[in-house]
């Protein structure tokens, strides 16, 4: 509901404001939490904030992080991972479901929900996990409030959260109708190779062990059966040309993440430089595949950048490979690390703001985010984008504390985030307390029946 009011709760002025038509020098009135106006407002708000300088973008939604909580908080939890969200400029997450114990039921989403309340920094919602025992539930399951959607583990999981065989998965796409998000490795192929890095192998053949082919062939399983279910998917980190080359002729129902990692890093060269902190799964792989993945957000084929945000502490990560765990910090690096390739010539502004926010809204269906418009949730990334400035691991919010951009130089920072109307970072530092509340979705209920832990 648009406020007619001439006063308003916030007003932000001389910002150059990034809106569906384009960059437009202009305040913007905010009123319980939502946008309210546009134009020359003056101090026509309880209070006004210059923005001068900076570049108001649409708050940053990051469609894939790990959180670790609950079990896993000597990693990472809600408080600490979405403080490290709105320090990076990210005003919503996406939160994975291979927690322990997974989320699986009704009951594993409500505890997350529950633990969720009065700690989070910024907005979220929590993926339910596919598994053999919860096929049957997973479309009452996807359309709880606070539910991101299914989250399939086609390869590189534990226990249940795995989905590993074709009849399976075939069940899981029939059941539900919102677009399902997967983690594409061949799980027989990865038990298949595994041999080849026994033995104290180097980490420079972690994308040996998970070869192109060891993604090629679950992507292409998914997608045949896909299509035969008539049912949207969305394919997580893709790293090869020839996945690439298979999503441009299924885009009637399969879009497509990646992530700055993998737009940044190349093998074998980071590989001797960074050691297991660059190890995650799937792998970073050479030159010619990232290039093949820039080519891909060049045509158009990619719809959103996601972080893969998935901590481990510097001791766990210290392990020989391959006994080290795959996965590294991300979310409050996805901001600086991508502008920076803006500012390069690399990416064009415009196509960042599609890939971070107007594409996560359109891929999955979120109500009032996404773009800066009357109406919308007064969710804004407000950067700098000149600043030129290093990444370092002490700027680290997450528990683990490091970063594999280390080191980084950087030219773009996000200064203040902005959720609902509220400052959750102001001037690069945390500001205000946690006020986040889960994503509202198109189609889904606005409450729940199921009761809250």
């Amino acid at each position: 509901m648009i406020h007619n009011s001439e006063f308003f709760d916030l007003v932000l002025s001389g910002g150059t404001v990034w809106m569906p038509g384009g960059a437009v020098l202009t305040d913007i009135g905010i009123q319980g939490g939502r946008i309210a106006a546009f134009g020359s407002l003056g101090t026509r708000g309880e209070r006004v904030v210059d923005l001068g300088g900076l570049t108001v973008l649409p708050g940053v939604i990051d469609s894939q992080v790990h959180f670790r909580e609950p079990g896993l908080e000597h990693k990472e939890d809600l408080e600490t991972g979405t403080r490290a969200a709105v320090l990076g400029g990210v005003t919503a997450v996406f939160e994975m479901p291979n927690t322990q114990p997974g989320t699986v039921s009704a009951e594993d989403l409500a505890d997350k929900l529950f633990r969720a309340v009065g700690r989070t920094w910024c907005d979220y919602a929590f993926y339910i996990g596919a598994t053999a025992g919860n096929l049957q539930d997973l479309a009452e399951l996807e359309r709880i409030p606070g539910c991101a959607g299914v989250k399939v583990f086609m390869g590189s999981s534990t226990g249940s959260l795995l989905v590993a065989d074709d009849d399976t998965l075939a069940d899981v796409l029939s059941q539900g109708c919102r677009r399902i998000a997967v983690h594409c490795e061949d799980e027989e192929r990865l038990k298949e190779r595994r041999g080849i890095v026994n033995g104290g192998a180097d980490v420079a053949m972690h994308p040996a062990w998970r070869d192109e082919e060891t993604a090629l062939l679950a992507t292409t399983r998914l997608l045949k059966l896909a299509r035969k279910a008539r049912r949207l998917v969305h394919v997580l980190h893709v790293t090869t040309a020839a996945e690439m080359q298979l999503l441009a002729t299924c885009r009637d129902f399969a879009t497509v993440e990646v992530t700055p990692q993998h737009l940044t890093f190349a093998g074998p060269g980071d590989y001797e430089r960074l050691a297991t902190r660059l190890q995650m799964n799937p792998p970073i792989r050479d030159a010619a595949h990232r290039e093949a993945l820039w080519q891909a957000v060049s045509d158009g084929v990619v719809d959103v950048i996601g972080s893969d945000h998935a901590p481990h502490t510097l001791e766990e990560k210290a392990r020989p490979y391959p006994d080290s765990p795959s996965g590294m910090t991300g979310v409050q690096t996805l901001v600086p690390v991508m502008l920076t390739h803006v500012a390069s010539g690399r990416l064009s502004l415009a196509r960042f703001v599609d890939l971070t926010s107007a594409g996560p809204a359109r891929v999955f269906g979120i109500a009032g985010k996404g773009r800066i418009a009357l109406g919308y949730d007064a969710d804004l990334t407000i950067v700098d984008l000149k600043q030129r400035w290093t990444i370092s691991d002490s700027w680290i919010a997450s528990r683990c504390g490091w970063t594999p951009f280390d080191g980084f130089h950087a030219t773009g920072r996000p200064v203040h985030t902005v959720v609902r109307g509220a400052f959750a970072m102001r001037d690069t530092m945390v500001s205000g307390i946690p006020t986040g509340s889960p994503i509202r979705f198109c189609g889904v209920p606005a409450r729940s029946s199921v009761p809250v832990a």
